[in-house]
């Protein structure tokens, strides 16, 4: 092999890893993460069934893994669209991954229930979701952007009624706001006309689809509530409120920097 050749190699390996590269920052933040995953398990599936002579096991996952090629398309049809966009925007080459740094969850908390108990006094209704390892970027796109460090005064002005952003969620990645007025998906655990308004279906809708927490005053009773892994824990005091986001933040478990980039969002 000659130099030359060597060198348009090297150009070639390098231009293929950096369009996969991009293509892992634009899926970091969203559901996709976990879709890929799935996608990885059924693949890696399909030779151990193999190897380990399950006939019948190995014969669905095969059929399965046929309908892979008409499904991705569609599963990941967001994700193929935010990068032909940006693609054409020449934004796909232009971002640069950001390193998170830890973030002081007793803080934040502090201050997401500081603002919880005002407005819980004033009776102002909130959304608030927290991000944890389902990326929530998605949702955050909906809403308006930002980028400020939590703070009860930030938190209870957004809410201020009849303002431009208090419909709508807030969404909380680490110790800063990433967007306001978001929209979130509703569950459809509870029935239109049910005691339940659009924040605590919403909230539950949006812990039933990622990991996330979401916290919803309610503006005609005051009563804090939690909504998390498809639950709602209603009629929270102030104690009770940090003891359980406290539960639900500290069990992350504190992986590697490259494993915080997979699970986590998208970057600031």
């Amino acid at each position: 092999m000659t130099l030359g050749s060597a060198l348009i190699s090297m150009v070639d390996v390098a231009i293929v890893s950096y369009g996969v590269y991009r293509l892992f920052l634009l899926i970091r933040g969203t559901r996709a993460v976990q879709l890929i995953k799935g996608i990885i398990l059924l693949l890696v599936a399909v030779p151990v069934s193999n190897w380990l002579r399950l006939s019948a096991t190995h014969f669905v996952l095969k059929d399965i893994q046929t309908m892979l090629v008409v499904a991705i398309p569609i599963v990941f049809q967001p994700e193929l669209r935010r990068a032909l966009e940006q693609l054409g925007q020449g934004r796909f080459f232009a971002q640069t991954m950001l390193n998170r740094e830890e973030v002081d969850v007793t803080r934040m908390i502090d201050e997401l229930a500081r603002a919880s108990d005002r407005m819980s006094r004033s009776r102002t209704g909130a959304l608030i979701v927290i991000e944890r390892q389902t990326g929530l970027a998605e949702y955050a796109a909906t809403g308006t952007p930002i980028d400020a460090v939590v703070s009860s005064a930030l938190l209870e002005n957004i809410f201020v009624p009849n303002t431009p952003l208090h419909d709508g969620a807030v969404i909380i990645r680490g110790d800063r706001v990433v967007a306001a007025a978001a929209f979130l998906p509703l569950t459809d655990s509870a029935q239109p006309g049910s005691e339940l308004g659009s924040r605590h279906r919403a909230a539950i809708g949006i812990s039933e689809q990622s990991d996330a927490i979401a916290v919803t005053v309610s503006e005609e009773t005051g009563w804090i509530s939690i909504a998390a892994e498809g639950r709602l824990y209603r009629r929270l005091e102030d104690r009770a409120l940090r003891e359980m986001l406290l539960r639900y933040l500290r069990s992350r478990p504190h992986a590697p920097t490259l494993a915080r980039l997979w699970h986590r969002g998208a970057p600031s």
